[in-house]
């Protein structure tokens, strides 16, 4: 009798015809539906038993246990220090989207941008950062309409040797101010294209002469720096979906390559403005799918410029790149307040953006500190141990769960409890639906799905089969 050790954590899933088996390292085969109850009565035929054996999901030595241990380290979340932080200098702005996520504040109000004494802080934080690299975000409100801020956190940051920053801004203001700004090498432009101009007018500035400014301003810095120095994203209406090809061309014909697809979040004022947010599971996994396979068919018949979405990329990457945790959905265990924080206008700090919207929109106070006396704090400690899928019954029994991650923020906005089954929440119907489709790719035998497939994982030119099958 063959000894069947450290076969005991494969599960299975049922995707389109075939079945998907997965054990705690992430390791995947496609194989008969019966395997499982085989395994359990001994019942394997040699050429199983060499398969399993040569793919390592046996372990019968100590080495190869031990192997199985390190590989499945790999796919926990590692952090050790502060790596990311995102800064909220205003929360004024200058537009008032529907779908805005974080309760913004007028233009023209006052008491909504940091004061000096917050600034101060902030400015100690930086001089005080040791590590090699930091990467900031500046969010709002509106950025720009505080150069001012965003150059001092600059400068505070100067003596780091990898320090990144992206200003998130809507582009409705652009002057030498913030052009000077932009020139720096090291910082990003981020900001917010809904397809075309007229769903972007219809959804974003509601104005004519906003949007050609927008357009203008876009244009002027797609010419001025290329594409590789902006990138764009969209916010979808899941009860009024655009059409997929007009939102591919709408991003394509800009030079833009990555789209990351975005429903409305059920954040801020989104909550009051579109309550069907809240669950838009079957309307957006349809659209989702045919996006994927317009981009697909797009790749293959336009090789020279192959398109992804991003979101998809990252989940990709997820199966096939243990250690590729940097998106904070997809990290398991999720740590908070360990490697980025967000610190609002008024100088308190929260373990993410969607925490930091939460509390502005009085449903609960996700607060975890402030700036001045810092955040390790029982609030954040309390968050932090809860914010992992390890030990979820239902998780356990999941085929994806290698590869998946909590978001208990998301829980909260929703439900208003964590507790709620893992199964029966957004977060998690949602992912069961992405990854159902990233093995059913997976799995396919069509070149032009496999092309895209290759091309999104950084594989092309690869003669590489991705999913082996027992």
């Amino acid at each position: 009798m063959k000894e069947l050790g450290g076969l005991a954590n494969l599960r299975s899933s049922t995707v389109s015809d075939r079945y998907i088996f997965a054990n705690d390292e992430g390791r995947f085969f496609a194989g008969q539906h019966d395997l499982l109850s085989r395994i359990d009565s001994n019942e394997l035929s040699d050429r199983e038993f060499a398969f399993l054996q040569e793919r390592f999901f046996l372990k019968n030595s100590q080495l190869e246990k031990h192997a199985s241990l390190f590989a499945r380290a790999r796919r926990k979340t590692g952090v050790e220090g502060m790596e990311y932080l995102i800064l909220v200098p205003t929360l004024r702005c200058n537009l008032a989207c529907s779908y805005c996520q974080v309760s913004r504040a007028n233009e023209n109000a006052e008491g909504y941008d940091w004061d000096a004494a917050t600034l101060e802080h902030v400015t100690d934080l930086i001089r005080q950062f040791s590590a090699r690299s930091l990467k900031i975000e500046f969010q709002g409100g509106e950025p720009t309409l505080r150069p001012d801020l965003i150059r001092a956190i600059l400068d505070a940051g100067s003596h780091i040797p990898d320090m990144t920053a992206v200003i998130c801004t809507n582009l409705q203001r652009l002057d030498e101010e913030i052009l000077g700004i932009f020139n720096k090498e090291n910082v990003q432009i981020s900001t917010s294209l809904d397809g075309s101009l007229a769903t972007h007018q219809s959804q974003r500035t509601k104005d004519m002469g906003l949007t050609s400014e927008f357009e203008k301003n876009l244009n002027l810095l797609l010419d001025r720096y290329g594409s590789e120095k902006i990138s764009a994203l969209p916010t979808v209406d899941p009860t009024n979906l655009p059409v997929a090809e007009e939102l591919i061309e709408a991003f394509v014909a800009r030079g833009f390559r990555s789209i990351y697809l975005r429903p409305i979040n059920f954040q801020g004022f989104a909550r009051k403005q579109h309550p069907d947010s809240v669950d838009h599971t079957e309307a957006w996994r349809a659209y989702y799918e045919k996006f994927i396979y317009h981009l697909i068919e797009r790749n293959w018949a336009n090789q020279s410029e192959v398109v992804e979405e991003t979101y998809f990329s990252q989940i990709l990457s997820r199966i096939f790149r243990p250690g590729q945790d940097r998106h904070v959905d997809l990290r398991n265990p999720n740590p908070i307040g360990v490697d980025y924080v967000v610190v609002d206008f008024d100088g308190k700090v929260y373990p993410t953006d969607e925490a930091r919207m939460l509390t502005r929109s009085g449903i609960i106070d996700l607060s975890i500190g402030d700036i001045e006396t810092g955040w390790d704090t029982p609030e954040r400690q309390t968050l932090h141990d809860v914010s992992t899928n390890e030990h979820d019954p239902v998780c356990q029994k999941c085929v994806y769960q290698p590869y998946c991650g909590r978001d208990i923020v998301d829980d909260i906005s929703r439900y208003g409890r964590i507790d709620v089954p893992r199964d029966e929440t957004y977060f998690c119907q949602r992912h069961l639906a992405i990854f159902d489709l990233a093995f059913s790719l997976i799995y396919s035998k069509d070149e032009s799905v496999q092309y895209s497939l290759r091309h999104w994982l950084g594989l092309s030119g690869a003669e590489i089969t991705l999913g082996e099958t027992l």
